[in-house]
């Protein structure tokens, strides 16, 4: 894959930001949004502190609204930015991203003015090393492509004290908490399929991204547990790939590796795939033309 996942460390930074690098025009030669900050006196990419309990993807999607004005969809990963402040280690996720929607930009004691600049100017105005880091990356896989999110449901209580038909077992107050937290990871990606295991738990994860946003939710029984059929579930992930658009797929921990290395395996040339999601897990699979290029995993 040509980007690692946003987020990873080696260690838990004592400070956590998150924002994005939004980009228009043409995705071969496009222009990238930078924010004026007067207290610095400087240009840099929208970014922000989390709130406390606050996702990554959520913190990138506010802070960048806050500051330009702009709701962005996310795209693929970039490099986190790593760096001190006061001697503390820092932490920045960015992701590309795009806008779905343009408000005017209110001017602030943080951010004083926005300007759509062509790549190459940036280049000239970022005065941060780690800024210019950043933006060095931007072009080291496609700008313009899809996400696939796989889900693998919240939790539902034990098997074991379940009696009845397993299927039909619900999630438990974790589990929903980790289904509206899974709904405010989604929005950063906008998904407009989405694709489930019929099991309930499976169903129930999907449902608080989608009564939000007015979707429904198509069931597959190759997706279950019992019924999983490795090529007919490949096929089907694959055209649901193809067909190119944001989706969201949720399903199984006993289905999910297999199913995600098979579509790394096919798309992205990664023979020796390996995949795994904890509960109430979510993995963003980026595609365009038809190759994953991109692959980042987030926890709730």
């Amino acid at each position: 894959m040509a980007e690692p996942a946003a987020g990873a460390a080696p260690a838990e930074p004592a400070i956590r930001s998150a924002g994005a690098v939004v980009w228009r025009g043409d995705p071969r030669d496009p222009e990238i949004v930078l924010i004026h900050r007067p207290r610095y006196d400087d240009w840099s990419f929208p970014k922000g502190k989390l709130l406390p309990g606050e996702h990554r993807v959520t913190a990138a999607l506010r802070e960048v609204a806050e500051e330009t004005g702009l709701r962005v969809v996310l795209g693929r990963p970039l490099p986190p930015a790593r760096y001190l402040v006061d001697g503390l280690p820092k932490q920045v996720d960015y992701w590309v991203a795009r806008v779905a929607e343009d408000a005017p930009h209110l001017p602030s004691d943080e951010v004083d003015r926005i300007e759509w600049v062509p790549v190459a100017e940036a280049a000239t105005r970022l005065r941060l090393d780690w800024d210019r880091a950043t933006l060095d990356r931007l072009r080291a896989a496609p700008l313009d492509t899809w996400p696939m999110a796989v889900v693998r449901h919240a939790r539902a209580g034990s098997r074991e004290k379940w009696s009845g038909d397993d299927d039909l077992r619900p999630l438990d107050d974790r589990g929903r908490a980790q289904a509206a937290a899974i709904a405010g990871v989604l929005a950063g990606y906008r998904p407009r399929s989405l694709v489930s295991s019929p099991s309930l738990r499976c169903v129930q994860t999907l449902t608080p991204y989608a009564a939000r946003h007015g979707l429904g939710v198509r069931t597959e029984r190759v997706y279950t547990e019992t019924e999983y059929e490795p090529d007919a579930a490949l096929d089907l992930t694959l055209s649901l790939l193809d067909a190119g658009g944001p989706a969201a797929l949720c399903g199984h921990g006993k289905v999910l590796p297999d199913l995600v290395a098979g579509v790394l395996r096919e798309r992205a040339g990664d023979g020796e795939a390996e995949f795994h999601l904890p509960k109430g897990g979510v993995a963003v699979l980026h595609h365009a033309a038809g190759r994953v290029v991109a692959v980042e995993r987030h926890l709730t």
